[in-house]
């Protein structure tokens, strides 16, 4: 397999157990509670993982970094609540449109060609999610699912950011200001509802900024070797990994037309990565406002 695919998802599995997490506390603790300390721990080791890697802030910039931070932090905030609102598969699903806006700005802001292999597997995939969705049986149309559209189109434009700023800035770096603009944008959000977490919550909290970390390094660095298109396909395997923790944790258990759509992204994911598929160099349409 490809360094990125993999990453992908490695980023996919660890972020799956992230939902697990928010989902057992979500009826107890805030949606912005749970993303400033989301935030704020990572941020925490984030910087830790700079000074030891001897990485520096960039000086130029600044005002994407920033951009990003804000889109991930959107994403975050519109996720974590649709996952508290409906099941965590139908979460998972609504979260995955993010490809189809990745893709768009992808071709709209870095003009970013989809090659031929990537357009005939994509078909794979629609399926997969076709029948992970059972059409007539699905029914989170509601404000909630909005929400979860809402937060698959900021992962979306997060991505293509990613992708962006990771030919001149270092994955660290990335991922710091992500995770202290969203420490910065939840503190007056949560400032009202504030509840004090039990020891148990505290330590689940602590364990989502955690392994959030570590998913959201290993998905930062997937960008820097691949496409958006490429990494965003092979993260619906994501998908599959939250229909087996809600069977072991909740008692959900799949259909026949589940399992279906879960054989078929994994293999889409490993047919994406058996060959060498160069990476285009993006195009940017606009001058950044450090270059001008």
């Amino acid at each position: 397999m490809k360094n990125g695919v993999i990453l992908a998802i490695l980023s996919s599995l660890i972020f799956s157990i992230m939902n697990v997490l928010v989902k057992s506390i979500s009826d107890t603790v805030p949606t912005s509670e749970i993303v400033f300390f989301r935030s704020f721990i990572g941020t925490v080791l984030i910087y830790f993982f700079m000074k030891r890697s001897k990485v520096r802030f960039s000086r130029k910039g600044i005002p994407f970094l920033m951009l990003r931070g804000i889109f991930g932090a959107l994403y975050l905030l519109a996720y974590f609540y649709t996952i508290s609102k409906i099941p965590l598969a139908d979460a998972s699903i609504l979260a995955h449109l993010s490809p189809f806006f990745a893709v768009f700005f992808s071709y709209l802001f870095l003009k970013e060609r989809v090659s031929k292999r990537v357009i005939l597997i994509l078909p794979l995939v629609l399926v997969g999610i076709v029948l992970l969705t059972k059409p007539g049986a699905y029914s989170a149309y509601s404000l909630f699912a909005l929400v979860g559209v809402a937060s698959a189109l900021f992962a979306g434009a997060a991505a293509v950011s990613i992708r962006f700023l990771s030919k001149a800035h270092h994955s660290f770096e990335i991922v710091f200001y992500f995770l202290a603009t969203g420490t910065l944008i939840t503190i007056p959000l949560m400032w009202n509802n504030f509840v004090l977490p039990s020891p148990t919550e505290l330590a689940i909290l602590v364990g989502i900024g955690v392994v959030s970390l570590l998913g959201q390094v290993f998905l930062t660095k997937a960008f820097t070797h691949e496409s958006v298109v490429v990494v965003e396909i092979a993260r619906y395997i994501g998908i599959v990994f939250n229909i087996l923790w809600g069977f072991l944790f909740w008692a959900e258990v799949p259909s026949l037309l589940t399992v279906t759509g879960g054989i078929l992204i994994v293999t889409s994911c490993i047919l994406l990565s058996r060959k060498k598929q160069p990476v285009e160099r993006a195009k940017v349409s606009f001058i950044p406002v450090w270059k001008k």
